[in-house]
């Protein structure tokens, strides 16, 4: 494998930005050396900042030092920035969901077909010390078979927090395209693909109100569910229930997370997916208290692993685990079930996936 950094740009240098931007020290084989948005203030501050190129969106694109680009795009222009990207020969690594619509999904997998490039896509959290330690519980057979798994996410809405939480509330926005994608990518890392879906849906507020920033106390209007409940049928059997819901001001009496899976032999509680590190736990039957698994991985620092996937994948004989594919099906999940909560039926989730391999314990060493 070629040990050459693949050189990476950032579009899009909101919230999230620092987030990658300040991963670039963690990984040997990647380095961020451009960064563009529309602002071109808040792309000059970000390349004043940490260091880098500043361009416009087609500055970045036509920046032929520049291999690769993280797309941090709201999700509803994902397909057509993804697509920009790739027409002019960068591979992609995109923040989820990977697309607002499953369409959206499938032309920028068509696309990158097309130019023979790579697509990624977060969330990367699956790649960390904790849901790799549970994929090895799993793996080992130590709850036994898995049967079903429950899913509790809860909150107010990000309004709260956010200094513009519009994203939130547009096409591809909702606790369940916004939230969903971390947990519903850890289940099918861990149990494999799903096969079909049902839920339920709704939307308790038109408007929030939102709550910091420079534009605090100015009204957002909402355009998708805002409560989501569904239930997935994986294609091993297990039966796993879901709610997401930015309609809970007062939280969650569950664990926060609340994200379990259930075996014949014991119960397996999950790390929050969110993040990188544990802790991972089993519940036997015949104990009182549940045992406390050591992380059988190392990776724990936070974002730009999938980064540094698609990087790996760039450059030599590496499984890409962030994929597009993944991604895409992980979508399919979530638009299935806002789709039966309309037509009130299950919904068969048309694509499928091989589960990824678990990551080496030592990852991101040897890259």
């Amino acid at each position: 494998m070629s040990m050459d950094p693949v050189t990476v740009g950032i579009l899009g240098c909101g919230t999230i930005s620092d987030a990658y931007l300040g991963a670039d020290d963690r990984f040997d084989n990647y380095e961020i050396v451009a960064c563009a948005d529309i602002d071109e203030e808040r792309a000059a501050a970000a390349a004043d900042e940490y260091g880098l190129r500043a361009h416009d969106p087609a500055g970045l694109r036509a920046d032929e030092s520049v291999d690769l680009v993280v797309n941090l795009t709201p999700p509803a222009v994902h397909a057509e920035t993804c697509e920009r990207l790739l027409s002019a020969g960068k591979h992609v690594y995109v923040e989820k969901p990977l697309a607002a619509t499953t369409a959206d999904a499938d032309a920028i997998r068509t696309a990158a077909a097309e130019t023979d490039l790579l697509v990624g896509s977060a969330p990367d959290t699956f790649l960390g010390a904790g849901l790799q330690t549970a994929r090895s519980v799993l793996d080992d057979g130590a709850i036994g078979d898995p049967v079903g798994a429950t899913v509790v996410w809860a909150s107010g809405g990000h309004e709260a927090w956010h200094p513009n939480p519009d994203l939130y509330y547009d096409e591809g926005g909702g606790p369940l395209f916004d939230m969903g994608p971390y947990y519903v990518t850890a289940l099918v890392s861990l149990l494999g693909p799903a096969r079909r879906v049902t839920g339920s849906v709704g939307r308790t507020h038109d408007q929030r109100t939102i709550g910091s920033g420079p534009r605090e106390g100015e009204e957002i209007d909402v355009d998708v569910p805002t409560h989501e409940s569904g239930v997935v049928d994986f294609e091993n059997g297990v039966v796993a229930n879901l709610t997401t819901t930015f309609d809970t001001p007062g939280g969650s009496t569950f664990p926060d997370p609340a994200f379990e899976i259930y075996g014949t032999e014991g119960t397996l509680s999950l790390p929050d997916p969110n993040h990188f590190e544990g802790p991972v736990a089993i519940q036997r039957p015949d104990e009182d208290d549940p045992e406390t698994v050591p992380l059988t991985h190392e990776y724990t620092a936070g974002r730009g692993a999938g980064v540094a996937d698609l990087a790996a994948a760039v450059r030599g004989d590496w499984e890409h685990r962030t994929s597009a594919d993944l991604a895409g099906h992980v979508l399919d999940v979530l638009s299935g079930i806002r789709e039966a909560s309309t037509s009130g039926a299950h919904v068969t989730v048309d694509s499928s996936i091989d589960r990824p391999t678990p990551l080496p314990a030592a990852f991101p060493s040897g890259l």
